[in-house]
C-alpha cells in the first residue's frame, strides 16, 4: 500500500518527465545535478538472440477420445456429466449384464463338460497305448484312441476360448476412463439401449496440450531447420515448446504447412479451442532488451528513465516480444545509452530535485 501511495504522489512528476522525454527535449534544471550513486543503471548493448516470426495457432488436447460400446445392453449408470472431472480408471458407463452373466455361466459349464470328456479320452488313450505296446490290440484301435484324445483336447480348448470371450463381454458392460480428463459430451442417457459401436461419452485430458499452426511455405524450411518455438500466453508469459513437428505436405488450397507444437505438462491456463500466438525461431539477429522491472507504464505508454551524464529523462519506447523477464525494444533506445533500473527511485529523485 505504501508503494502504491508513493506512485500516486509521483504521478505528476512522472507525467511531466514522460512528456519531456517523448518530445526529445532535455530535462529542465530540475533534472540536473549529479546522479546519486544509489541509482543502479544498465548500459544498453545489442545482444544476439533468436529471430522469430509469429503466427496464430489453435490449442488442442493430445488425449481426446470418444468411448463406444463393445457389447449390447441398457445403460444403468452414467455418473459423470459434461464438464465433470473424471479420474483415470473411473467407471463412466455401466450396462445391464444379465445376458453376459448367463453367457459366462453357460461357457463355464461347457468347459467343465469338455474337461470331463478330455479326461476320459486321455485315460482311454493311456489304457489302449499300454495294451498296444504289448501287441495285444491292432494299430487301428490305438489310432482311434489317439483321435478321440485329440478331439477332446480341441473341444476343451474351444470351450475355454468361449469362456474367455464371454468374460470379456461381461467386462465390456463396465466402461472405464482410459485417462483422467474432462467430459465434453454424453451421447447416451440412463435407460437407453445401446449396441456395439455406438458412441457413449467423449472427453479430453487437459494434462497434455498442443498447438496447431498453419505457416506459409516460404517460412517452413527455416522452421524445420531450427524446430524451436515459444507459445505466447495472454498474461505475457511465454512457454518453450517441447517439440515442433512440421507436416511433410501443404494444403493444396492455401499452400500452407501445418505445424504441431507440443506443450510441456504444466499449468498454462489454456483450453482446447483457444487461439494463441506462437513465435517460431527462423534465424538469429541482434536486438536490444530491457528488464521488465525498469519499465514505466502509464496507460498505453511505456518507457524507461535514461541517464545522460548528470541528467535523467523519461524516454518513451516501442516494445516487441517478451523474452523471460525482459522485453525487446523496437524503437526509443540506442546502443551505448544508459537506463536507470529503479524507476520509482528515479522518479522520486526527479521530484526532489524539482523542489530544490
Amino acid at each position: 500500500m505504501e508503494t502504491f501511495s508513493s506512485l500516486r504522489r509521483l504521478a505528476p512528476a512522472l507525467i511531466m518527465a514522460f512528456v519531456a522525454g517523448c518530445s526529445g527535449a532535455d530535462p529542465g534544471p530540475a533534472a540536473s545535478g549529479p546522479t546519486p550513486p544509489s541509482l543502479p543503471t544498465l548500459l544498453i548493448e545489442r545482444e544476439r538472440s533468436p529471430r522469430e516470426r509469429v503466427w496464430d495457432g489453435v490449442v488442442e488436447a493430445v488425449n481426446q477420445a470418444t468411448l463406444s460400446a463393445q457389447t449390447a445392453g441398457r445403460v444403468v449408470e452414467l455418473p459423470f456429466d459434461v464438464d465433470d472431472y473424471v479420474p483415470a480408471g473411473a467407471v463412466v458407463v455401466r450396462f445391464t449384464d444379465t445376458e453376459q452373466q448367463a453367457a459366462v455361466r453357460r461357457a463355464r459349464a461347457q468347459v467343465e463338460a469338455a474337461q470331463a470328456q478330455a479326461a476320459e479320452a486321455e485315460a482311454e488313450f493311456e489304457r489302449v497305448r499300454g495294451i498296444f505296446e504289448r501287441g495285444l490290440v491292432a494299430r487301428s484301435q490305438f489310432d482311434q484312441a489317439t483321435a478321440r484324445r485329440d478331439a477332446a483336447r480341441a473341444q476343451l480348448a474351444a470351450a475355454q476360448a468361449q469362456l474367455r470371450e464371454a468374460e470379456q463381454q461381461l467386462e465390456y458392460t463396465v466402461v472405464r476412463a482410459p485417462y483422467s480428463g474432462i467430459v465434453t459430451r454424453r451421447h447416451v442417457e440412463i435407460g437407453e439401449s445401446v449396441r456395439p459401436g455406438q458412441p457413449l461419452i467423449s472427453g479430453l485430458s487437459l494434462g497434455r496440450l498442443r498447438v496447431q499452426v498453419s505457416v506459409p511455405q516460404s517460412e517452413v524450411f527455416a522452421i524445420r531447420e531450427h524446430r524451436k518455438a515459444r507459445v505466447l500466453l495472454p498474461d505475457a508469459r511465454a512457454i518453450d515448446a517441447e517439440s515442433v513437428t512440421v507436416f511433410p505436405y501443404a494444403d493444396p488450397e492455401t499452400h500452407a504447412f501445418r505445424v504441431r507444437v507440443e506443450l510441456p505438462e504444466e499449468e498454462t491456463g489454456l483450453h482446447p479451442g483457444m487461439t494463441v500466438k506462437v513465435a517460431f525461431t527462423v534465424g538469429e539477429g541482434e536486438r536490444i532488451l530491457v528488464p521488465e522491472s525498469a519499465l514505466v507504464r502509464r496507460s498505453e505508454m511505456q518507457g524507461v528513465f535514461v541517464r545522460r551524464g548528470d541528467r535523467i529523462a523519461l524516454r518513451q519506447l516501442r516494445l516487441g516480444h517478451r523474452f523471460g523477464d525482459r522485453y525487446e525494444v523496437l524503437a526509443g533506445l540506442a546502443e551505448g545509452e544508459e537506463i536507470v533500473l529503479d524507476p520509482i527511485a528515479a522518479a522520486a529523485w526527479l521530484r526532489n530535485r524539482g523542489r530544490s
